[in-house]
């Protein structure tokens, strides 16, 4: 009788032990297909078995499909937002709460082109700017200005965005606030923000000089005339002229600078043969006293066809750089002019046997106001916006300017003209 109870009972423990590994199978299966998000039927769960294991996979089952679609939904509408962002010009960022990107359309992948701004990365690994991360930080916690200007270095070069972020609900079942971000390139405004700068301080300096000095000696003529004596006063009015000479001169740059940036620059082209304007201009400048000393050469290649140009404009040009080459180089110096052509294109060339240009001047050589010698070029009476003007009259041809110039060697100014211009 024990026997037999003992043999029941043990059978009775086996089935019980039995049924709990089995649910032990059933919960683990339970938990990777949650895991997974996979709906299941019961059958794929052994042992699951009874009216509770039916309530809960179906529970399971209906939690998986919710899940799906949110998932979906998030989905579809960070796809409905990408589309609808993704053709504006303006760069458009969102992050999440960890700041790992969650959308970033083409225009920000433009302005940062040597970036790869891939989804889910940290901005911090992208962006590198403590400013912008700051700025980021300041709409989380509402503290952030309507617009904020923000450098963002690239290299060598800088950029400059106008930076408007705010916080957006979650998507996609997120649990933290995403922030928003609108960035509009303003690099070419802040360049033309520095030109301008720059221009209204040079401008500003190179009246300064001329003026100081007339209202200077005027001043003197007008208490001391009666009593100055007359060599004096003949000295003090040259003077006067002279530096009258050079704002003239300034004025009259200035304002040729201005028409030729305008947009209206007022170009006449007509049929020109460019052999027979420069050899009559240079045939004009060995007359000229400027030209005492110095030995004006032609050279132009036979048969060149003629091109659509501004004569006059043009002209213009070629004198600034025969009136350089013979301000800057010494007596007996050398300064040819020549007409080629090179392949599709006509070449202007003036060049000279002077002193030369250092290496470090060359770059900045057509900028306004630029010198390589400041107080050497005002001496010479020279504004500083001669070369300049040659490199606009050049590129509202359809041409190009380049200069080539060593210490010693000296230099050679090249502007090239396409044949259909």
């Amino acid at each position: 009788m024990i026997t037999a109870l003992l043999i029941v009972s043990v059978a009775a423990l086996a089935v019980a032990l039995y049924k709990q590994a089995a649910h032990r199978r059933a919960l683990r299966l339970l938990e990777q297909a949650i895991a997974q998000q996979q709906p299941f039927l019961r059958e794929d769960l052994p042992g699951a078995r009874g009216r509770e294991w039916d309530e809960l996979c179906t529970a399971a089952n209906g939690l998986i499909a919710e899940a799906t679609r949110l998932r979906q939904l998030g989905a579809g509408q960070l796809a409905q937002l990408e589309a609808t962002l993704g053709s504006l010009q303006e760069a458009v960022l969102i992050v999440d709460e960890n700041n790992c990107i969650q959308l970033a359309n083409r225009a920000l992948q433009a302005i940062f082109p040597h970036e790869k701004i891939a989804l889910h990365q940290r901005l911090e690994l992208l962006l590198h700017s403590r400013e912008f991360l700051a700025c980021v930080e300041a709409v989380r916690a509402g503290q952030a200005r309507p617009a904020q200007a923000i450098e963002f270095v690239e290299g060598a070069e800088s950029v400059w965005l106008e930076v408007t972020g705010t916080l957006i609900p979650p998507l996609g079942g997120q649990k933290g606030a995403w922030a928003l971000f609108v960035l509009h390139d303003i690099t070419r405004q802040r360049k033309l923000e520095a030109v301008r700068k720059d221009f209204v301080a040079n401008v500003s300096h190179e009246l300064r000089t001329p003026l100081s000095m007339i209202k200077g000696y005027v001043e003197t003529l007008v208490d001391s005339h009666r009593t100055m004596a007359v060599e004096d006063r003949e000295r003090f009015l040259q003077t006067v002229q002279r530096h009258a000479d050079r704002l003239h001169a300034l004025v009259e740059d200035l304002l040729a600078l201005s028409r030729l940036e305008s947009a209206n620059p007022g170009l006449q082209c007509e049929p020109t043969e460019l052999g027979r304007l420069l050899g009559a201009l240079v045939e004009d400048y060995r007359g000229r006293p400027t030209a005492a000393g110095h030995r004006l050469e032609f050279a132009a290649a036979p048969e060149l066809p003629a091109l659509a140009l501004d004569p006059r404009k043009f002209t213009q040009a070629v004198e600034n750089l025969l009136d350089n080459a013979l301000k800057y180089t010494p007596a007996g110096t050398r300064i040819a002019v020549a007409v080629a052509r090179r392949g599709g294109e006509i070449e202007v060339s003036v060049r000279d046997d002077g002193p030369g240009i250092p290496a470090e001047d060359l770059p900045r050589l057509f900028e306004r106001f630029y010198r390589v010698d400041k107080g050497r070029s005002r001496d010479k009476g020279g504004t500083g916006l001669g070369l300049s003007i040659v490199k606009h009259i050049v590129q509202l041809h359809g041409g190009r300017v380049r200069v080539e110039s060593a210490p010693g060697q000296g230099s050679g100014f090249f502007l090239t003209l396409p044949l259909q211009s």
